[in-house]
């Protein structure tokens, strides 16, 4: 199954990239879409049944991609490239300071949390999965998943003296 499938991966990438273009309209997120759609399915080749079309099966992993790239970058805010605004590039040494003393603060008050809670804020807050990933890393529920992020939000607002 391996040599087919990875035939029928690769001869598939055209197609992919066409439907990836189609729901970003950018070539670079569509050749990102694509390539993590083929790591995806790879992973997951073994879940794979044959008896099913694969076309159907890649297409709906890369709007799962999709999906989930469009909700990071909602989080994420506004970006800008400093190589085009080199002007914006400045460093303020206060700044730097006070972000490492906030920073430090939260970590040590991420280590007073209890680990399903830490986990939880871990995986959803910095490491950027969603909610469904964090359920399936954790091999928990997403309601569980919620309710731990929420719970665990609202403990590290109140270690660090930030009323809610």
């Amino acid at each position: 199954m391996s040599e087919t499938f990875s035939d029928d991966l690769i001869a598939s990438l055209p197609v992919l990239r066409r439907f990836a273009l189609s729901l970003c309209k950018r070539g670079d997120l569509a050749d990102d879409l694509v390539q993590i759609t083929a790591e995806r399915a790879f992973k997951s080749r073994d879940s794979y049944d044959p008896a099913t079309r694969l076309d159907a099966w890649l297409f709906r992993i890369l709007r799962n991609a999709w999906i989930d790239m469009t909700r990071r970058q909602k989080t994420q805010g506004s970006q800008i490239d400093v190589v085009d605004n080199p002007e914006l590039i400045s460093i303020d040494g206060r700044d730097v300071v006070e972000s490492k003393i906030s920073l430090n603060q939260t970590e040590e008050a991420l280590t007073n949390l209890p680990d399903d809670q830490r986990a939880v804020l871990l995986l959803v807050c910095v490491e950027g999965l969603s909610y469904a990933e964090a359920a399936d890393t954790l091999d928990v529920p997403k309601g569980t998943i919620m309710s731990r992020l929420a719970r665990g939000r609202v403990a590290l607002a109140k270690q660090l003296g930030i009323k809610s």
